[in-house]
This record gives C-alpha cells, structure tokens and sequence, in this order.
C-alpha cells in the first residue's frame, strides 16, 4: 500500500480543524500517516523541549530514542539545519542514531508554526532502503505546514 497524498491531505485537515493543540495535531498526523503507507516503518514526532535538544512525541511503531541533541544523528541535522533531511542509505549518514537496527532509509522534515518558531520534526523510517522520494518531502511539507499553521 502506497499512499494517497491528495486524499491524506484532505483526511487530516478534516480531523485537525480548529485544533491548536500541537500536541494532539502530532498524535493526530502521526496515525493517519503511519496506516498509509507499507514503507512507513516507524512514524513519529520529536518535540523541542529546550535549547537545541529534541525529545520523543508522539509516534507509532516500536521504541524511539528519547532524546536527540541538534547536534547528533538525521533528526538532529533537520532541526540544526531547519532542512529537509531525505536519507535513502542511514548507515551512510555521518552520526546517525541507530534507535532501531531495521531502520535502512529515513525522511526528516522540520515542523514550524505559523509565526516561523521550530515545534520539531516529523521522523519517517523504512525498514526498505531508498524508500523515500522528494515527492514524499513534498507533499509531507504540504501537510505539516497546513496543520501546524495555528499552533501559537
């Protein structure tokens, strides 16, 4: 099963109207994502808690690591650089953090509120390598920012 971004688009918006909570919209993005695609290994959100540290939010699959510093690994790298971090071989990418040892592909994508201000990012692994495509980027970004446009 491949996702249908047009119609994943319009699901979430749906079930994430007039929420600001971004703590709810995560957990929200996370399920509807994480059921809508086979390649979608492990799907969840790592929130800035405090300066230049990442901590675990919410996501489906097994256990993610805690705590990432901006510093280390392909979550740390997207929110260090606020870039989009599309990684098709993660034993490749310099100080990746091997929070699962299935994880062969990765897709980072920074999350920011409507006013610009870093909320996280959203974590996608695949199990699969070269999973991911910048079409996936794309549209991703498509709906973090839709979503997250109202979080204060």
């Amino acid at each position: 099963m491949t996702v249908d971004y047009t119609s994943l688009t319009k699901i979430i918006a749906s079930l994430c109207e007039g929420e600001t909570d971004e703590v709810a919209l995560m957990a929200t993005v996370v399920c509807e994502l994480h059921h809508s695609d086979d390649r979608f290994d492990w799907t969840g959100f790592y929130r800035v808690t405090e300066p230049d540290m990442l901590k675990i939010g919410p996501y489906q699959g097994g256990h993610g690591c805690l705590k990432i510093p901006f510093a280390r690994g392909v979550c740390g790298a997207a929110a260090r650089t606020g870039t989009v971090q599309l990684v098709a071989d993660v034993d490749a990418f310099p100080g990746h953090i091997a929070c699962a040892s299935s994880t062969r592909s990765e897709l980072v994508l920074p999350v920011w509120n409507g006013a610009g201000r870093l909320l996280g990012v959203l974590d996608i692994d695949s199990d699969q390598p070269g999973a991911f495509a910048k079409s996936d980027a794309d549209a991703l970004a498509v709906i973090l920012k839709q979503t997250f446009a109202n979080v204060a």
